[in-house]
């Protein structure tokens, strides 16, 4: 079964969200979500993790979370497994809650922690469960506009501080900023996510990718991983072919299209494009490649050492 990236460090950002099990509910009452709450709590005091907003809709919930620590994963066993416990407990149930792994965006926080706030306290508004942000309860928008005491864990002052230094004013401001889009339809900052687990600039993708990713082996059960590693360009692939096939231009085309194919991140029509052949033909040219791979064991070791070189030169840029 794929599994999810997981990119952990210290002081990172998260947008978590985690659903129930063939989309049922995972609270179904008042004392459901205070215990979750607890549970909230808890994990910001055994495992350093600060909670900046949360909505608990009925099958789902979302989080904006950061980890000085450094240790999502064993915030989020805490969470989900300690309210998994309690619910079956309380229901004389056993087997899984939630469905499947929760979902932990990494986020440029600076970039993206104001609309992130605003589509989590906005989300019971889209379903269509409130006309208002601030009727929800169950979210921690209230807290953000001043309407009630907020928990101590609930820590609001690094998004309220991107609106004002005095707390009254930045609490305007903010039902300012979320108000704006009620009612109306806007785009979820989330349709920038990055191979499901990326969040941010172009900049900060890259770093991220350079500094947590780049040692890393491919993994068939990590599919985000093998479409975040760097790709090789065709000319990367063209330069060491036309080193090694100099002298046979027709198996250096063939030899091209295939590892053009099997590296770099182009489609088949822009492949098929430069070499002025239909898809169907860079195909047809990479099976021919390896089933002249199969009959020739010198074609097979040359174009190994080939792909060794592309591998290479694609973890350095």
């Amino acid at each position: 079964m794929a599994r999810p990236l997981r990119i952990t460090f210290i002081g990172a950002f998260y947008h978590i969200t985690s659903r129930g099990n063939e989309r049922k509910a995972i609270f179904k009452n008042k004392r459901d979500r205070e215990k979750f709450f607890e549970y909230l709590e808890s994990a910001t005091e055994r495992y350093d993790a600060l909670i900046h907003a949360y909505c608990l809709m009925d099958n789902h919930y979302h989080l904006l979370m950061e980890t000085p620590s450094g240790n999502l994963p064993q915030i989020m066993r805490h969470i989900n497994g300690a309210y998994t416990t309690y619910f079956n407990i309380k229901r004389k149930r056993s087997g899984h809650l939630f469905q499947g792994r929760y979902k932990a965006i990494l986020v440029e926080i600076d970039e993206y922690a104001k609309e992130l706030s605003r589509y989590i306290h906005l989300n019971p508004v889209r379903a269509g469960m409130v006309d208002r942000p601030e009727a929800y309860q169950w979210s921690s928008y209230p807290f953000y506009i001043g309407k009630g005491k907020p928990p101590e864990w609930l820590h609001r002052t690094f998004i309220l501080g991107y609106f004002g230094e005095k707390e009254s004013i930045a609490q305007k401001r903010y039902q300012g900023f979320v108000n704006a889009l009620v009612g109306k339809e806007y785009e979820s900052p989330l349709k920038d996510v990055v191979s499901s687990t990326l969040l941010g600039s172009a900049d900060f993708i890259s770093y991220v990718k350079k500094t947590f990713l780049s040692d890393k082996k491919p993994d068939k059960d990590l599919p985000a991983l093998k479409e975040l590693a760097p790709k090789a360009s065709m000319q990367d692939v063209f330069d060491v072919i036309d080193e090694s096939f100099s002298n046979d231009a027709k198996l250096a085309r063939n030899v091209k299209m295939y590892l053009c194919q099997k590296y770099t991140a182009e489609k088949l029509k822009d492949i098929g494009r430069h070499f002025g052949i239909s898809e169907s033909g860079v195909s047809q040219a990479s099976r021919r490649v390896r089933q002249w791979m199969e009959k020739d064991k010198k074609l097979r070791r040359e174009i190994g050492k080939l792909e060794k070189r592309i591998r290479s030169s694609r973890m350095k840029t």
